[in-house]
């Protein structure tokens, strides 16, 4: 299926994409999502995924409002985890889905003009997202986490290597990357990096924001 002009539109946005924080309340050192996002979009950042796996839906509902205004006044993309319904009801740019999550194809259905990303941890769930209409794929764990219960095992910076050649999409990577081990990633040619703890539990998250772009642009 041809992406929709909208969706083609948000595609263009999101190859400006460097860093790409994802938010949890659980993993904010006390703070709220909202600051965490206040403190991304003060450093710059061209996309947040508000990921609160532990809200119920009403709450997720308001506060995915919050997050379209200040994202709108930004000019940043807003990519909702899980919920094709809360992304299509506030506005949202896309939605991310995990492997137990709604079908892609049936989210495209539903969603024409919605990014949709896909989450993926080997080969085989690349070409299946792929063949299902993924407009960005993410690559992970790279390193272990602390962020997922039942996480898959770590790919290491060789699993994502042996994924590469296999990606027709956009990707990101995602899973345990912090400043002090992004550079192998960024050598693969690794564009988009999606991350929680290495902002959102910083002492600092905007200028863990900013440390990461920069470390990103000069690479």
């Amino acid at each position: 299926m041809n992406a929709s002009a909208t969706r083609a539109r948000r595609l263009q946005r999101f190859a400006e994409v460097d860093i790409y924080p994802v938010t949890s309340a659980r993993h904010s050192a006390g703070r709220s999502s909202l600051e965490i996002l206040d403190a991304v979009l003060a450093a710059g950042a061209r996309i947040v995924q508000l990921r609160e796996k532990d809200l119920p839906l009403r709450e997720l509902f308001a506060l995915a409002q919050a997050f379209r205004a200040r994202t709108a006044e930004a000019g940043a993309l807003l990519m909702v985890n899980d919920h094709v319904d809360v992304a299509l009801a506030v506005g949202a740019d896309g939605v991310h889905l995990g492997l137990d999550d709604l079908p892609l194809a049936a989210a495209r259905r539903l969603a024409p003009d919605l990014i949709l990303g896909a989450s993926t941890h080997s080969i085989a769930d690349v070409e299946r997202a792929q063949a299902d209409g993924a407009d960005v794929v993410n690559v992970g764990p790279v390193y272990p986490t602390s962020t997922r219960e039942h996480a898959a095992p770590a790919l290491g910076v060789e699993g994502v290597r042996a994924i590469v050649p296999y990606l027709r999409v956009p990707f990101t990577v995602m899973g345990g990357i912090k400043l002090d081990n992004i550079d192998p990633l960024l050598d693969l040619g690794v564009r988009h990096v999606a991350v929680v703890t290495a902002i959102t539990a910083a002492a600092d998250p905007e200028q863990a924001t900013r440390d990461l772009r920069e470390r990103m642009r000069r690479r």
